[in-house]
């Protein structure tokens, strides 16, 4: 599964590389049996009109393809070909802003996916992640143990605990862009280092006074144990929001979009 994400994250990483640019009447049409960059986009914008329906964007023109295009140009009223010449493309141009596009699938295809439909099945409860910090490189290791607008983490060993404190310089809210590598699947995430909510020493899940973080009387939301943390941290995803307020912070989606183009880069 591995070897297909990362496939996908560099064909789409190189076509992303490449701006939109037209096709102009002396150029080439794009035809059955046509391959590249340029078809990939073609393919991209018909998916987002809802025409093309593959699940990715292959940059070969096949009968899907070709299909999708004529399906376009019947609805707007074009030369019915299913061969994408200047008027179809500029037909195409003025319903899609090319460049929004091209950054919705760059992030997409870069480990930036949706934390309520993908990521939380992707990284489900009670299962570990190796966790990378963009910056300094530091690689640890998480537990994901609660948390339903984001993913709520433990480190899993003291030693993981020191990682994180060195790369903050302590506990921190500090927002960081981190790779989150769950089975072979890179994601985009934002991490903050404050343990809140939780006693080490005591049991989980039960109501116990003093939490971290000044969360005063409450569940105790620390189920690893021994590991130097009370309670537990946070690392938000693409559309992931607070649990308190409910609420999607720009701070953390800024985040995530720094770790998906250095995803992009590492690819």
């Amino acid at each position: 599964m591995r070897k297909k994400h990362l496939r996908g994250i560099m064909i789409l990483g190189m076509t992303i590389s490449m701006a939109f640019s037209p096709i102009s009447a002396s150029a080439a049409l794009l035809k059955t049996g046509t391959r590249g960059s340029q078809v990939q986009k073609i393919q991209m914008a018909l998916k987002n009109l809802g025409y093309f329906d593959y699940n990715e964007a292959t940059g070969y023109f096949g009968k899907i393809t070709a299909k999708s295009v004529r399906l376009f140009q019947i609805e707007n009223g074009l030369e019915v070909d299913g061969i994408v010449g200047e008027n179809t493309w500029n037909a195409l141009k003025e319903q899609i802003d090319m460049d929004e596009l091209l950054e919705k699938y760059a992030l997409e295809q870069n480990g930036a996916l949706d934390w309520f439909s993908e990521v939380q099945y992707i990284w489900p409860r009670n299962a570990n992640a190796n966790v990378t910090d963009v910056e300094t490189g530091i690689t640890f290791q998480l537990k994901r143990t609660f948390g339903t607008n984001h993913a709520d983490v433990e480190p899993l060993t003291k030693q993981d605990s020191m990682s994180i404190k060195s790369i903050w310089g302590g506990w921190s809210w500090e927002r960081r862009a981190v790779v989150v590598e769950v089975d072979g699947m890179l994601l985009a995430g934002s991490m903050t280092a404050m343990p809140h909510a939780g006693v080490d020493n005591a049991p989980a899940i039960k109501v116990v006074n003093n939490r971290s973080g000044n969360y005063g009387r409450g569940q105790n939301l620390d189920l690893v144990k021994n590991n130097g943390v009370n309670g537990h941290m946070d690392i938000h995803f693409k559309n992931s929001r607070t649990h308190g307020t409910n609420v999607e912070q720009a701070s953390h989606q800024n985040m995530v979009k720094k770790a998906s183009k250095y995803i992009a880069k590492i690819n």
